[in-house]
Formats: C-alpha cells, sequence, structure tokens
C-alpha cells in the first residue's frame, strides 16, 4: 500500500511540474492564486504574503527550484533577518508565510516533504505591553475635539463649508474609535448601512470577515454620529463609505492618523496618539472599571481570549494601587502589638539568609 502511494504521489508530481522542477517564482505566483481562491483574507493579509514571499524568493533567487530549498538553507535565511535585527514578531510572520507556502505545495503533491518539518526554529517573542492614555489624557482629547467643533454643531448641517464638515467628521471619528475600540481599519471600512439607528450600533466586520455588533454606549457619541451622518448627506460623490473628505472621497487610514495627530498636539497631550493606542486605552479602562474580560473581548473583536487578556497585565499598577487604598487589612485596625518586634526580626533574618 505504501509502494502504491509513492508511485500516485510521483505521477501526480511530474504532472504537476510538467516534468520540470518548479521554480521558487513560479511556486510563489501560483502559490497565491490557488491559496487565495479558496481563503477569504483581507487585501492587506494578502499585500503582506506578497511582500513576504518576494522576499523569500530575492534571498533564495527566483529561478531556484522549490525542491532544492533545504532545512539548512531555510535555518540561514532566518539567521539572515535575525542579522539584520528584524523585530521577533517580524521575523515570526514571514516564516508562518513560508511554512504555509511549503506546506501548501506538499498538499499538492510537487513537495514530497516541507523543509520546514526539520527546522527547529526559537522565536520567543518579548511580551510588549499595550501602550495607552491615561484617563486624564483621554478625557484632555475627547473635550478639545468637542471645543473645536462646538461652533459648528447646530440644527442646520446642510450647508456647511468644508471646514465646518471636517470637523463633524473628525468628532465623529474620535468618538468612535473611544466608544466602541474597533480597530482602524475596520472604521474606515464602515459603510452608511451599516450604521443601525434603533440600536445605536455599528455593524463591524472584523478580522477574518467576522461580524460584530459595536454600540455606542452614551448620548455623547451617539449625537456625534448623527451629527456627521447628517452633514454627510449633503457631501458630494456616491462613495458608500461612511468617513469620507470634505470632496467626497473615501477617508482612509493614514487620514485617521493624521487627525489624532494634530489633536494630540492642540490639546497638549505630550506623547504621539495613534487609533490602536485608542483602541488599548478602552480595553485598559474597561477592565479597570470592572468590565468582565469575556465582554472586553467582544467588544474588541479577539477571536481568542489569550489576545485581551494582555490587557490585564496593564491594569496590575492600577490593582496594586486599589489593593493598598481599599483591602480589608487597612479598615479593620488588626492589632499586632505582641507580634511587632518578630515582624523585624524575621525580616532581618530573611535578608541574612
Amino acid at each position: 500500500m505504501r509502494r502504491k502511494q509513492i508511485i500516485q504521489r510521483a505521477i501526480q508530481k511530474q504532472e504537476t511540474s510538467g516534468g520540470q522542477q518548479m521554480k521558487i517564482a513560479d511556486a510563489a505566483a501560483e502559490f497565491q492564486r490557488g491559496y487565495f481562491s479558496t481563503h477569504q483574507r483581507s487585501s492587506k493579509t494578502r499585500k503582506s504574503y506578497a511582500v513576504d514571499l518576494l522576499q523569500m524568493e530575492q534571498h533564495f533567487g527566483p529561478k531556484k527550484s522549490l525542491e532544492s530549498v533545504s532545512p539548512t538553507a531555510l535555518e540561514e535565511w532566518i539567521m539572515r533577518m535575525r542579522d539584520k535585527q528584524l523585530k521577533t514578531t517580524t521575523i515570526r510572520r514571514k516564516v508562518a508565510v513560508v511554512r504555509l507556502f511549503f506546506n501548501y505545495w506538499v498538499r499538492r503533491g510537487t513537495l514530497d516533504a516541507s523543509p520546514f518539518w526539520k527546522v527547529r526554529l526559537d522565536l520567543k517573542c518579548e511580551r510588549q505591553l499595550p501602550r495607552n492614555l491615561s484617563p486624564r489624557d483621554m478625557k484632555r482629547l475627547i473635550e478639545h475635539v468637542w471645543a473645536e467643533a462646538r461652533q459648528v454643531i447646530g440644527p442646520f448641517v446642510s450647508n456647511l463649508s468644508d471646514v465646518q464638515f471636517r470637523q463633524l467628521r473628525d468628532l465623529a471619528v474620535v468618538e468612535i474609535l473611544f466608544a466602541t475600540g474597533m480597530r482602524v481599519s475596520e472604521l474606515v471600512n464602515l459603510s452608511l448601512d451599516d450604521w443601525q439607528e434603533d440600536e445605536s450600533c455599528f455593524v463591524v466586520t472584523g478580522k477574518g470577515s467576522v461580524q460584530r455588533l459595536a454600540f455606542l454606549p452614551d448620548e455623547r457619541s451617539v449625537h456625534a454620529v448623527r451629527l456627521y451622518i447628517s452633514a454627510r448627506k449633503h457631501r458630494p460623490g456616491d462613495s458608500a463609505f461612511l468617513l469620507v473628505s470634505a470632496s467626497g472621497r473615501h477617508f482612509k487610514t493614514q487620514g485617521v492618523a493624521r487627525v489624532l495627530r494634530r489633536f494630540a498636539r492642540d490639546a497638549t497631550i505630550s506623547h504621539r496618539v495613534t487609533p490602536h493606542m485608542i483602541r488599548h486605552t478602552v480595553a485598559t479602562l474597561l477592565l479597570r472599571y470592572g468590565a468582565d474580560i469575556r465582554i472586553v473581548q467582544e467588544v474588541l473583536g479577539h477571536a481568542s481570549i489569550s489576545t485581551t487578556q494582555r490587557y490585564v497585565h496593564v491594569s496590575k499598577e492600577h490593582l496594586r494601587t486599589i489593593l493598598k487604598e481599599r483591602h480589608p487589612s487597612h479598615h479593620l485596625s488588626i492589632d499586632t502589638r505582641p507580634y511587632q518586634g518578630s515582624f523585624a526580626f524575621m525580616e532581618s533574618a530573611g535578608k541574612r539568609s
């Protein structure tokens, strides 16, 4: 039976390659056509795969055959990325893409085995805690945005100037990000139809095309969105996107980043503010103010609870502070007078040991 399988695979391999060994450049192009025809991925993911495969191709040479890539060659490729001082997360991503690439050709029968099967990797990532704004800075940012838009807010939004329209749009951007914690890519890809007026929420399409509801939790954020949508309907163009420029063109990720940088500067916030930092801030403050971690997972659209758990570490310092202030030990007036001398003795003894 084993011999028969080997013969069948050899025949399939010959048919796939036309009797010739497949070059890496051809294999990379065919992989992208075949893989993405059966796996739905975002355009950003597709571009990332294409870049990673192109860099792998450039390292080995486009004319090198797929079959000739050895485990040793892969280890040298990884070592070269380390020598270039790429981040561990970047190397892990590139390795994952290329591993998938070779596994694809094993499944297709072109390769008998993946060279990665004999490569042992130790690419542990240092856990980096998410950067977030303090409650004070977040409050200052939102108040500054409202102060800038206050002169525009009124019952008549049909004849706004371009500057006034941008003020309402930017107000909505900040309020939506802080209210929902959504990713900036999710924000800029919202359509007008994604707004559910009756429920005061958006239908968000996240990673893997998974949809979730993103609710606005207060009247302030709802009011900001309603004002913007009212003004949005009077802008030129036929774009279906929620966020547009004053001329009616799609307002993209870079535009959101520029808006936040300007607001942070004008609000005298000392460090750079990014859309993802606001997402981190929402998660951290939700946990700090008592939200269940499963709720935070749903709000952020995390597929795995382990991704959400990193925000628990950010809240440790706040937890320590609260325990020092509110723990029952500080309120029970526990009498330790018979043992106070023993505490000092045990502490000094512990230092000597």
